[in-house]
């Protein structure tokens, strides 16, 4: 009998290693920045459901905000984004919550008085790198701040430090933290389009192109033994030196009517993919050994209406090899053939036929995870022969009355941190668990 028991004991430690075990190999990660923890779109955690269940997603939690387009940033079990109150003051703040239970832990808030088109609230993601929070508001306020604390470590003003030339919907571009510096697209006059801080002091270190401002966040990359910084502003797509600000290239891309340029660039298989509202698609290809490109194929059709490839405002495309997949001017959902931009298929079911409609596509394994500006958050399979929906939730409603949509609208950016996702409109900030059990 005693042999039976340490033979059930042992089988009964092995089970318990072995759950042990499986937990662990399930893959957690914060999502510290725009678009995720190597800003590019993907979310890479295991142990995630394959399906939504119901036609509204269950939340944790809920926490009341004001306005803004700010996307959540999640680290170290702490949401952050920011806001824009207008009573009794008009104002701009710095918010944290706890990530488990929504819990306000600190704010920082200053005056800003918005002279923008869409003066809803901020537009650029708060950055977490290395326990400090990098904001950059709508008119030009650039912060760091405690991370944990909320305090101010630096900041650096408008009309002060630099002199901007306003682009008609403000600011939008997310901080970049690459090595020891913060690197922004701010717009600044005298050769200050892109401009790169101390990330410890705020002082400044290089700044780079008299170009005007756009709403694309700089995107890093190694290609050709170098840290290259992609900057796509409202008069070109530029190659800059991570460490100094050179400019390696240069790819002239004036807008024709305003600087459209919104949606974050994409690097795949040594190309480079971009696409406006206006401009249609770019694709650059990177010289082999070089910090060079050169163009490979350049799309637009005659107007917002009648397009080619893609004319995407807000939402960053897809590259998945001789593939890409976006939304196009008006809501419509496409594939492309990546080598000339033909396109593959299109669908007009999922998303608003309405100017600068809106989804956010999130690649996680071998599917899509898509947040329409609805409200809604769907799982979904790409391929070269077309668009398949698995599954669909509710997460949360759209707010406002804005750009021709009377039952409002959300545009901002979700975040898929530690197995949950975070969201907010221009009222609440909401959580909820895409964990499998």
């Amino acid at each position: 009998m005693a042999q039976n028991m340490n033979t059930s004991s042992r089988f009964s430690i092995l089970i318990c290693v072995g759950a042990l075990l499986l937990s662990l190999a399930a893959r957690a990660d914060d999502w510290p920045q725009w678009r995720g923890p190597k800003r590019d779109g993907v979310w890479r955690e295991t142990g995630i459901v394959k399906t939504l269940k119901g036609p509204r997603m269950p939340l944790l939690w809920r926490a009341k905000v004001y306005g803004g387009y700010t996307g959540p940033t999640v680290a170290a079990g702490r949401v952050y984004l920011m806001d824009h109150p207008t009573d009794p003051v008009e104002m701009e703040r710095v918010l944290c919550f706890e990530a488990k239970t929504g819990k306000l832990l600190w704010e920082h808030a200053y005056d800003c008085i918005y002279e923008i088109q869409y003066p809803l609230g901020p537009r650029a993601s708060v950055s977490i790198h290395d326990g400090r929070a990098y904001s950059l508001g709508s008119m030009g306020h650039l912060l760091c701040l405690d991370a944990v604390k909320g305090t101010v470590l630096w900041r650096k003003e408008p009309g002060r430090d630099y002199r901007i030339r306003m682009p008609i919907w403000g600011i939008a571009c997310a901080p970049l933290v690459e090595g020891e510096l913060v690197i922004v697209q701010i717009g600044a006059r005298d050769g200050a389009c892109v401009m790169a801080f101390d990330r410890k002091t705020g002082e400044e270190r290089w700044r780079a192109l008299d170009d005007r401002c756009s709403y694309s966040a700089p995107m890093p990359i190694d290609h050709a033994g170098k840290r290259i910084v992609v900057c796509w502003t409202g008069d070109s797509i530029a190659g800059l030196d991570a460490r100094t600000g050179q400019i390696y290239w240069r790819y002239s891309s004036p807008s024709k009517k305003w600087a459209d340029a919104t949606s974050t660039p994409v690097f795949s298989d040594g190309r480079l993919f971009f696409t406006g509202f206006i401009q249609g698609s770019i694709m650059l290809r990177l010289l082999p050994g070089k910090a060079a490109v050169e163009p490979a194929w350049k799309r637009a059709g005659r107007n917002e209406r009648h397009t080619e490839a893609l004319h995407s405002l807000i939402p960053t495309p897809i590259v998945d090899g001789d593939c890409i997949y976006g939304v196009d001017s008006y809501g419509q959902l496409r594939g492309l053939n990546a080598s000339n931009g033909d396109r593959l298929w299109e669908n007009l079911d999922i998303i608003p036929n309405l100017r600068w409609a809106t989804a956010h596509l999130i690649r996680h394994e071998d599917k899509v995870w898509m947040f329409n500006e609805t409200g809604e958050l769907l799982i979904t399979q790409f391929s070269p022969k077309g668009f398949q929906v698995i599954s669909r939730s509710m997460l949360i409603d759209p707010v406002g009355r804005q750009a021709q949509r009377r039952g409002g609208v959300c545009w901002s950016h979700p975040a898929f941190a530690n197995k949950h996702i975070y969201q907010r409109n221009h009222q609440q900030l909401v959580c909820s668990s895409l964990e499998a059990k």
